[in-house]
């Protein structure tokens, strides 16, 4: 499993505008979240051994940040004719089988994913209320193969922090995960 880790962009930067289908059809956009206090956009995608290590963790993470009236949204680019399972078709499966509570997007055409900078699956973000990046980093110390319990502690303080009206720790530690399965120029 070949590890790539996310290439940190400045703090402060705006949180790229987005509008893409969810699971259900249904479209999703950035201004949708314009009432949160917090927004965590996350890149993820169903085979990735990164995204499958944490994804029971992620959907609780999901369900507490709803209910501490945080938004969250998961976007998905791999372009499923090189990841076949990470087809709009697959992720409907996946996002009822790991009971995501949050919208799970399929960025067809992969320019929201370029527009954030995202490389990798896990990959996330952190917008304060004004959507400016408070936090770019791993959602904790856990990975595939290590004994480390999957907490979502650095994502969850970072949250945290933004609800509380704090900033987040300078000091981020870059996500660590598959690389985006990008379409061929050519194709």
């Amino acid at each position: 499993m070949a590890r790539t880790e996310s290439i940190m962009i400045p703090l402060g930067t705006e949180a790229p505008v987005f509008s893409l289908q969810d699971t259900g059809g249904n479209t999703v956009r950035l201004g949708d979240f314009d009432d949160a206090p917090a927004l965590v956009v996350a890149f993820i995608c169903n085979h990735c051994p990164y995204v499958k290590h944490i994804a029971s963790e992620l959907a609780a993470f999901g369900r507490e940040c709803e209910d501490r009236g945080a938004a969250m949204v998961a976007i998905n680019a791999n372009d499923p004719m090189v990841s076949p399972d990470d087809s709009p078709e697959h992720m409907v499966e996946e996002k009822r089988k790991q009971g995501y509570p949050f919208p799970y997007l399929f960025d067809a055409g992969q320019d929201v994913a370029r527009a954030y900078g995202a490389v990798c699956t896990p990959d996330f973000f952190l917008f304060d209320a004004e959507r400016r990046l408070v936090y770019h980093g791993r959602f904790d110390g856990s990975t595939p193969g290590r004994t480390d319990p999957v907490t979502g502690d650095e994502l969850r303080q970072a949250v945290d922090d933004v609800l509380k009206g704090k900033a987040p720790p300078d000091e981020q530690i870059p996500s660590m995960g598959c690389s985006i399965k990008w379409r061929s120029e050519a194709g």
